[in-house]
């Protein structure tokens, strides 16, 4: 685990490297990178006036894919004003967030895409667009082992994928609903074993996914980046079949709600619950797992998963705060042995500097602590943002 000495000066060079690509449009516009309210160094004015044009050094610390690897991601944003809808209520428009990304990791995994978050103004609708190709190296378990410990096969994905989703809002803002779709094409490469993966079928090595879905959201937070209050509940399902091009017949159920609330003028808390149900025969690498911090990405799957995460964020001075969390989870693939093995818990510190005033976007590392080792995360926004 890096010190804390290097941490901050990882976020340091972070926001000068942000500074520096956006200098002679900032100089144009003679932008300021101290706020006018307080005088503390701030990016607000880079992120609305050079053009909406960012671009992002992301440092990728997930313990799935080397704990160590680097991002850089080019954003293009633009921030809207609120409308008046005609029934004569404010609407709030989120920023459009448009960009690319191109990956590269500790266990030489690397990924390349784009992306866009927007909204259609008039017909008040909400959209995002993904697509990307990547050459992965992940680790599965094989943990349903009766007093056997998990095994762990390394295995390298190299995958297409694409998705949309595309949300109507209701006269009510905050409630919206629509179709999404999800497109999967992967060839896995298994390294070679005394005995094969046993979750492993023939058919995943080179496969394809297709699934059709909907959603129905609530969103009543007060940002979308660093909320200080407001709750977010989304439902939504997907279905895959052969009739869709898929090379599976599964159905996929989600649920998750997402809450802050203002415990103290310089408290916030926060709560996160999140479910998830597999129907039918998906493919192991979309099985329901635990996503936690401190916790490998594809770690402890099943056909079921539930997670609980609770958080505390302290405004201790200025525009600096003090982050505590942990959270518990299952995975499992039998109501009836839902707590046969010890529930995974993890738990963990941080700290944010918010490094956006007019966006509330919050910046900062957390460390957490997993039931085997030790993580630490880079985090623009939040954990939780969705």
């Amino acid at each position: 685990m890096k010190s804390k000495k290097s941490i901050s000066k990882i976020i340091l060079l972070s926001i000068w490297i942000i500074v520096s690509f956006n200098g002679l449009n900032a100089q144009k516009y003679k932008i300021s990178l101290r706020d006018s309210l307080d005088h503390a160094v701030d990016l607000s004015d880079y992120l609305i006036y050079a053009h909406g044009f960012i671009v992002v050094p992301t440092i990728i610390t997930e313990p799935a894919l080397g704990g160590i690897g680097g991002a850089v991601v080019p954003v293009f944003l633009k921030k809207h004003a609120p409308v008046i809808d005609e029934n004569g209520k404010k609407r709030f428009i989120n920023p459009d967030i448009t960009g690319g990304m191109g990956m590269y990791t500790g266990n030489k995994s690397w990924m390349v895409g784009a992306f866009r978050s927007s909204t259609l103004i008039k017909p008040r609708i909400l959209y995002r667009v993904a697509a990307g190709y990547g050459d992965v190296n992940l680790s599965f378990y094989e943990n349903n082992l009766p007093n056997l410990p998990d095994q762990e096969f390394k295995l390298n994905f190299r995958s297409t994928i694409f998705y949309t989703q595309w949300l109507k809002q209701f006269r009510n803002a905050k409630w919206s609903a629509g179709p999404q779709y999800l497109f999967l094409n992967s060839k896995i490469n298994l390294p070679d074993f005394n005995l094969p993966p046993p979750f492993v079928k023939p058919s995943d090595v080179k496969s394809t996914v297709s699934q059709f879905g909907a959603a129905i959201q609530f969103d009543g937070r007060d940002n979308i980046f660093t909320p200080d209050k407001g709750i977010r509940i989304q439902s939504d399902f997907f279905w895959s079949d052969n009739a869709i091009g898929s090379d599976y017949d599964a159905w996929r159920v989600n649920l998750s709600a997402i809450g802050y609330y203002p415990l103290a003028k310089t408290l916030i808390g926060g709560l996160r619950v999140e479910g998830e149900q597999a129907f039918g025969s998906p493919p192991f690498y979309l099985r329901p797992g635990i996503n936690l911090r401190g916790i490998p990405a594809a770690r402890y799957q099943g056909k079921t998963s539930i997670v609980t995460e609770a958080e505390l964020r302290w405004d201790v001075y200025k525009r600096w705060s003090v982050m505590g969390f942990g959270g518990l989870a299952s995975a499992f693939n039998d109501w009836d042995k839902a707590f046969a093995k010890p529930v995974v818990y993890s738990y963990g510190t941080g700290f944010r500097y918010l490094v956006a005033r007019k966006f509330k976007l919050r910046m900062g590392v957390d460390v957490a602590r997993g039931p085997e080792d030790w993580a630490y995360y880079i985090v623009f926004g939040s954990n939780w943002m969705r």
